[in-house]
């Protein structure tokens, strides 16, 4: 079988939780193909909110509409333009800003993200590299263990290129007749 380009190899991990998982295919999603660059956001998310969509910053699991200070959810949105922009966002196009689709959609629809999302695209750079750049996004104050947790991404991912099956039917040659 012929291709103009091969398929892309699909990064799995296979010992992620579900939150990890469904991140991890919706990044690839939008064209994110880099091991290094899946898991730097992967790392960052990690130290930010640990992959759980209904904690308000300081550990308190609670909604969207009663965390009353600090960051929320998944990169714990923080200042007031971009907790709002959640509720806001979700109200606009009918997600729910608990959810992991919801913030998930708010979170590559933010200015910050745009920025960062073509340097993520391109291929080759180390998790330092990515990281630096994704500094933008979050603008972190703590370093944190945001880097050794994309670290052990990266050692944790696998990749597998998707097998496209091509199916033959051969035309059936009756035995010789015997008589």
């Amino acid at each position: 079988m012929m291709y103009d380009h091969p398929p892309a190899p699909i990064v799995v991990c296979a010992n992620c939780n579900d939150n990890e998982k469904a991140t991890l295919k919706f990044l690839q999603k939008r064209g994110i193909r880099s091991v290094n660059a899946l898991a730097t956001v992967m790392g960052n998310i990690k130290q930010e909110s640990g992959f759980k969509t209904n904690i308000c910053e300081g550990g308190a699991r609670v909604p969207y509409n009663r965390c009353m200070r600090g960051g929320f959810g998944l990169i714990q949105w923080t200042t007031d333009n971009r907790y709002h922009g959640l509720g806001r966002f979700c109200r606009k196009y009918n997600c729910n800003p608990n959810s992991l689709d919801g913030q998930l959609r708010y979170m590559v629809n933010e200015s910050q993200w745009q920025r960062l999302e073509p340097k993520l695209k391109q291929s080759g750079g180390s998790i330092q590299y990515y990281m630096k750049q994704s500094w933008y996004w979050l603008g972190w104050g703590i370093h944190g263990n945001r880097t050794r947790y994309a670290y052990n991404y990266a050692n944790r991912f696998t990749t597998s290129v998707p097998v496209t099956k091509v199916s033959t039917i051969l035309p059936v040659t009756p035995p010789p007749a015997v008589y």
